[in-house]
């Protein structure tokens, strides 16, 4: 078993249209001066191409540009085994650590930090790079380890487009099994009860959050569009298909004139809550065992406020592990 000082690691800042990727960029300056930077290369598969081929370790870290990094990362030493718990080589898996989404007050491996080996990231396909069922996530496609441990904060909320997209990416990939589409009436029985569960806080909670309502809306519109159409799922990887399909499709659904600070864009809060609670009802009365409201403020503070998060176990302790433990009852 070897043992990593993430300090001794290469730290790669990945960031692309952001509103708030600066101001993220000096906090992780602040707390690690020698951090490297990949900006604006378009794509996830991309992106992280471009880490490992900078990259001068054998292993690397990652920070997404809506991430903020909790000081006590750069304390952990990583007890890295020869093999994973499937007895797969250790060198070709990914380590992913639970964040906590501000929006909604979330923890799981969405927007988390990662730490990926080099020579095996080169070589990766997923994303814009794959056009098969799992390519659209990483944690479908490779060998992935989501791990226990939280040490990030996601803000994914700074503009009207930034949370619509952070919401619809994840209601079309919470909706799928594995990448694959499940009938409506099926729906509770196929997905996974995590990412169940986590869909019906995406589709409920934030509204107390600045834009935090385009949040709910995308995060219904993308359920609604991958159980309810034939929409292409994969075009969620596609950069410019989003940013065209915000600007064309659905903002000019809610004219008005509140102006978001970063983006300039206007649009009326009153009109985007009737459309989240239009397609609530359409979800409700079409997919089996959906149990959306309709948003309130004092009631997503509420939620936040009594969300138990993980208990922190160890900065290599699976989540698989803490949930064996859990269903046998060995710890509480």
């Amino acid at each position: 078993m070897a043992k990593i000082d993430v300090t001794e690691l290469d730290i790669f800042y990945i960031s692309y249209d952001e509103p708030n990727k600066e101001e993220h960029w000096a906090d992780l300056l602040n707390k690690v001066p020698w951090a490297k930077r990949i900006d604006s290369v378009k794509g996830f598969d991309a992106a992280h191409k471009a880490a490992a081929e900078q990259s001068e370790t054998d292993r690397f870290i990652t920070v997404d540009g809506d991430n903020v990094v909790m000081d006590d990362f750069f304390e952990q030493v990583l007890d890295v085994p020869d093999q994973d718990h499937d007895g797969n080589n250790i060198s070709e898996s990914i380590f992913s650590w639970n964040a906590k989404n501000i929006l909604n007050g979330l923890v799981y491996g969405n927007g988390g930090l990662k730490c990926w080996p080099t020579e095996y990231t080169k070589t990766i396909r997923t994303h814009e790079d794959t056009d098969d069922e799992e390519g659209m996530e990483f944690c479908w496609k490779l060998n992935y380890i989501q791990l226990n441990d939280t040490f990030s904060e996601v803000y994914q909320t700074a503009s009207p487009f930034q949370a619509f997209r952070a919401g619809f990416r994840e209601g079309v990939k919470m909706s799928l099994d594995q990448g694959k589409r499940v009938l409506p009436d099926e729906f509770k029985q196929k997905i996974w009860w995590q990412n169940y569960n986590r869909l019906q806080t995406w589709c409920n909670i934030g509204s107390d959050v600045e834009n935090g309502l385009w949040a709910i809306y995308g995060a219904r519109l993308g359920c609604e569009m991958t159980v309810l159409s034939d929409w292409e799922t994969n075009l969620i990887s596609d950069y410019d298909w989003f940013k065209d399909f915000f600007a064309n499709d659905v903002l000019p659904r809610f004219p008005g004139d509140k102006v978001c600070n970063y983006t300039k864009v206007s649009y009326d809060p009153n009109m985007l809550y009737i459309g989240i609670q239009d397609i609530g009802l359409r979800l409700n009365e079409g997919i089996n065992e959906m149990m959306l409201f309709d948003p309130n403020e004092q009631m997503c503070k509420f939620f936040k406020k009594t969300y138990v998060n993980p208990r922190r176990w160890g900065v290599m302790i699976r989540e698989k592990q803490i949930q064996e433990l859990l269903e046998k009852g060995l710890i509480q």
